[in-house]
């Protein structure tokens, strides 16, 4: 086969870069199959097939029936979007709720005790409810679906790229993500919920599109349409959308955030059905909150779903305004990026603690907990009592509820700025600093205290064993210190402090994520006002422009971190030097049209490779010519029917009734059959089987003298898994090799040519300037 384990060779300057956190685990035998950090452990990944086997078992699909069966496909689609978009929208309207009750109920029990004096019992009942909290959800991801750590957005990335683990998308792990997220987010942590929620979109996607899940019998027939990869990436594409949607109330922002960094492959029908998706999620959401509103949801589920608005039909900006938007935009960038830089530096020393064992994972989450409760809880001693204006908009100090004005330790009349912020739950924090008419609440170094908490809580939060996002974080970090250059360019400037915390928060999305649409639309869904959006779009244009100088997004260092082959858009421009014979590399397995059943066994069981090609030779083709690719489940599935022939002659008709085409369907992550339980008397091994039925007899094809850059965006375009390599002259091999997705990483290309190296951070250090070289 053609792909080489990763080698992740390179000098010390290019090592945090480009050498994954697993270099070390990656195997040197030839295979398709390698390892990848998914969640919190180390798994096996493989590559998805987007392509259509066309052999003789696809022209019985019933695709290729009558009007009914169409209609039947096209509506069932449509139906499992609208499922999608209402079982989200249920989720994340159950997380929210779960969320404020369990972290309100808390915060009013250490307030209470807080009004009495008794401020040791009420550290204490804060730190231990939070720790409790942060190691029940740490000991369900480790022990129960370790693939349901962390955000979970760069595990959706990769597979919507076409790159399969097991596990990402299983029952186990939709349910650790929903009660582990909630157990998170409400033990204080600096750690949000949106991006678990794409995760659960994309899990609730997933399991609708193979029909359920088998381990846990609960599978439905009328599901099982769609049990092939090209489908569900398009459910998993409509999940994730889902999920933003859910999470932050913004159904256009969802679907053009799937659109703008998720999805590799769109088509106009997938617009579409996303869109349909999001517009299920908003609808349910609008009817939850409304009966919420009622009083029927607890003490705190009041339903808001970090809806900030701040709205306000005066708002007005001249040109004055102009230059500290810009600033906030070139400050958003060079954080953004410093943020990306520190977080892949710290979840690679989490990497090399996780190694030790699950109770060290747990012990690193319990350590993490316990510094944020003492910060929490001791920073607002620091800061001074203000007295309480007299023209607030509600009752001052705030007490038992959530507000503006915590009274903490203050005397009565009182209230501590920072606790308002810090000593509060992360969505209130954000309504707090995006508030309107409060422009002298907050003093200078109480934001300047929460910004450098902000900051860096949330750098060691998000590595840790339990479902932890990024999105919300990133928020009351960019609020913070937006708030504070708003604060500082005061009343010269015709813009309120809170709206300043509004385009702080849009330049650190755009200065640490990179992106700019679907940011700029789930923004305004956010604070429901339109009039800030020129300013926005030119907050997020620069803080991408001036981030894209130093480094990627943080999504994609975390993909590349944890050793995930993904596939870029672009061709490096060392590419166009190379030709596709120059990293196709062997030993390559072929099998004839008719093959001796006991070689395919022995190939099967001494490979993994996922492919094979078919080769025709005399006395059935004179010279020898490439039939086609067969794939290995379709072998399997042939070995398991034991449609044997005693003689190496052409399969009759007869033979095909044995399948049909649902036994070629996928069978989803790590649910096929394997060869080892198969068994076989030596009887058998002796027989033949005929794989012209069974084989793909059009195959992607490129010549072995094709650049490698024009490969990699054919290989990239299609969604491959396989693509097969032809001799430029006739009279050799029918077949020089295949390409899979490893071929086209640079750990592989510049292993197999380390003279490439050179030249490739020589173009590097000329491209980048040397004042962005403190990386």
């Amino acid at each position: 086969m053609a792909t080489n384990s990763i080698n992740g060779e390179a000098n010390d300057d290019q090592e945090s870069v480009t050498i994954p956190l697993l270099t070390s685990e990656r195997s040197n035998v030839n295979s398709t199959s390698q390892v990848a950090i998914v969640g919190a452990n180390v798994c096996p990944i493989e590559s998805l097939d987007y392509e259509i086997a066309e052999n003789d078992l696809f022209k019985q699909d019933w695709r290729s029936g009558g009007k009914i069966q169409i209609f039947q496909y096209v509506f069932m689609k449509w139906l499992l979007c609208f499922l999608i978009g209402l079982i989200v929208s249920l989720i994340g309207f159950f997380n929210n709720l779960a969320v404020e009750n369990i972290a309100g109920l808390k915060f009013v029990v250490t307030s209470n005790m807080m009004l009495a004096k008794r401020f040791g019992m009420a550290f204490l009942v804060f730190s231990v409810s939070n720790l409790t909290l942060t190691l029940f959800a740490s000991i369900i991801t480790a022990f129960i679906a370790p693939a349901a750590a962390g955000s979970g957005i760069p595990e959706v990335k990769a597979y919507l790229n076409g790159v399969d683990a097991p596990g990402i998308f299983s029952l186990r792990t939709l349910i650790v993500k929903i009660i582990g997220s909630i157990s998170a987010v409400s033990s204080s942590l600096f750690v949000g919920k949106a991006g678990p929620m794409v995760h659960t979109g994309a899990c609730v996607a997933a399991l609708l599109g193979q029909g359920g899940s088998k381990r846990f019998r609960l599978t439905w027939r009328w599901l099982h349409f769609f049990r092939n990869d090209r489908d569900r990436r398009d459910l998993v594409t409509c999940g994730s959308a889902a999920g933003i949607a859910a999470g932050f109330r913004a159904p256009v922002g969802g679907v053009l955030f799937a659109l703008e960094e998720m999805a590799s492959w769109w088509r106009s029908v997938l617009l579409w059905r996303s869109f349909f998706t999001t517009a299920v999620v908003a609808i349910v959401l609008r009817a939850l909150i409304d009966f919420c509103l009622s009083g029927k949801c607890g003490l705190f589920g009041k339903g808001g779903l970090i809806m900030f608005d701040v709205y306000s039909a005066s708002v007005t900006y001249h040109l004055l305004d102009v230059p500290p938007a810009l600033a906030l935009g070139v400050i958003g960038g060079i954080l953004g990026s410093l943020y990306n830089f520190l977080s892949d530096k710290v979840l690679r020393i989490y990497n090399l603690i996780n190694e030790k064992g699950i109770a060290y994972k747990i012990f690193l989450a319990c350590a993490i907990s316990v510094s944020t409760s003492c910060l929490l809880f001791g920073l607002p001693w620091l800061a001074s009592c203000q007295p309480c204006p007299s023209d607030a908009s509600e009752s001052c100090p705030t007490i038992g509820r959530s507000g503006n004005f915590k009274k903490f330790q203050c005397p009565p009349g009182h209230y501590n700025d920072l606790a308002s912020l810090i000593f509060n739950t992360n969505d209130d924090a954000v309504r707090n600093l995006f508030s309107k008419n409060t422009n002298s609440e907050f003093q200078y170094s109480s934001i300047l205290i929460f910004f450098v908490t902000c900051f860096f809580l949330s750098i060691f939060s998000c590595g840790i064993v339990a479902p932890a996002g990024l999105f919300v974080p990133v928020i009351v970090t960019g609020a913070s210190y937006g708030r504070f250059v708003g604060m500082l360019v005061g009343s010269h400037s015709s813009l309120n402090h809170g709206l300043y915390a509004v385009l702080g928060a849009a330049s650190f999305l755009g200065g640490s994520m990179r992106m700019t649409v679907s940011l700029c639309v789930i923004i305004l869904e956010l604070t429901n006002n339109l009039l800030l959006l020129p300013l926005i779009m030119l907050v997020l244009l620069i803080s991408k422009t001036v981030a894209d100088a130093f480094n990627g997004n943080i999504f994609d260092l975390i993909m590349k971190a944890k050793g995930f082959p993904y596939l870029e858009s672009h061709a490096e421009p060392y590419m166009r030097q190379l030709t596709v014979g120059d990293v196709v590399t062997g030993p390559l397995q072929v099998f004839q049209g008719i093959e001796k059943v006991g070689n395919i066994v022995h190939v099967l069981r001494t490979t993994r490779h996922n492919g094979f090609p078919v080769v025709d030779e005399p006395p059935l083709s004179e010279p020898p010519v490439l039939y086609g690719l067969i794939l290995r489940a379709h072998l399997i599935e042939l070995l398991k029917k034991k449609a044997f022939m005693s003689a190496p002659v052409p399969t009759s008709i007869d033979a095909l009734k044995l399948f049909s085409a649902g036994d070629s369907a996928e069978r989803g992550s790590g649910n096929g059959d394997k060869i080892e339980e198969l068994r076989f008397t030596e009887e058998e091994m002796e027989m033949f089987l005929d794989l012209h039925p069974f084989t793909n007899a059009s195959p992607y094809t490129v010549v072995e003298t094709m650049s490698l850059a024009k490969a990699l965006i054919l290989f990239r375009e299609v969604g491959l898994r396989h693509l097969l390599v032809m001799p430029r002259i006739s009279g050799r091999s029918p077949v020089v090799g295949i390409l899979t997705r490893h071929d086209f990483m640079p750990e592989h290309i510049l292993g197999l040519h380390p003279l490439l190296i050179r030249s490739r951070w020589k173009r590097l250090r000329i491209r980048v300037p040397r004042v962005f070289k403190f990386f």
